[in-house]
């Protein structure tokens, strides 16, 4: 751990944690984290300096806190550091377009789960036999550029940020981990019918929803539960690189 003092959720303005990663120059460095806002702050140039075997673990901490209850990010985002709010954009990467709030004063930037996971290139676009087959399934996700809504039966892509629907994988995740320079990873190459994919994913959301509800069976009145492509996509990962 680092030995500065927790920085506050943007989001929340609850404590992040603070988890040591490996750096891309073989040292390590902090990564501040809020799993209730799934959501990564990076000091100027921090999210460039991440290795491939950081990125690895970074799946590992989000599996082992997937039973954990998620906010909304907030409708105002403030700098950790100076205060001041925090400017939403849009940044264009290999896997498509995806959402950073940026600190005016260039103290860094706000990045959730999904948007990280779009940045580094570790998700593919769903086709639209895909989406066509989740539709038949599920009413609404959440995107995974930006965690808004998306009502699959009416839209084909994510109408706040305009985003196509898009799934973390594993071969997303293998031919990222090439480019990175990291050939040592052995996901194997499966190909998978829209059907199959879908099913999988449903099977895989619906455990999750059974053991949060398990967990978390007081806090349940009312909640409104959209499909999580980013959960379901980290636990698809996950269980294929475990074998």
């Amino acid at each position: 751990m680092s030995s500065h003092a927790p920085i506050p959720c943007p989001s929340c303005h609850a404590p992040m944690e603070q988890h040591r990663l490996t750096a891309s120059d073989g040292g390590a460095l902090v990564l501040d984290a809020c799993f209730a806002c799934q959501g990564l702050w990076f000091d100027p140039w921090e999210n460039t300096r991440l290795a491939p075997a950081a990125v690895l673990g970074l799946f590992e901490l989000l599996h082992q806190r997937r039973h954990e209850q998620h906010r909304p990010v907030g409708q105002r985002l403030d700098c950790p550091r100076c205060s001041a709010a925090l400017e939403r954009g849009y940044d264009l990467a290999q896997s498509g377009r995806y959402v950073a709030w940026r600190c005016p004063q260039r103290h860094g930037r706000f990045s959730t789960f999904g948007a990280f996971m779009v940045e580094k290139g570790f998700v593919r676009h769903l086709s639209q036999l895909e989406v066509e087959a989740l539709a038949q399934r599920v009413g609404t996700i959440a995107c995974t550029a930006c965690g808004g809504s998306v009502d699959l039966r009416r839209d084909a892509a994510c109408p706040w940020c305009r985003s196509a629907l898009s799934l973390l994988d594993p071969q997303a995740v293998e031919r990222a981990l090439q480019r990175f320079g990291d050939a040592a990873r052995h996901a194997q190459q499966r190909g998978a019918s829209p059907d199959a994919l879908a099913d999988a994913l449903i099977a895989l959301e619906r455990q999750r929803a059974r053991e949060q509800r398990e967990a978390q069976r007081q806090r349940l009145n009312g909640t409104d539960e959209r499909f999580d492509l980013l959960a379901a996509g980290v636990e698809l990962v996950w269980s294929w690189f475990r074998r």
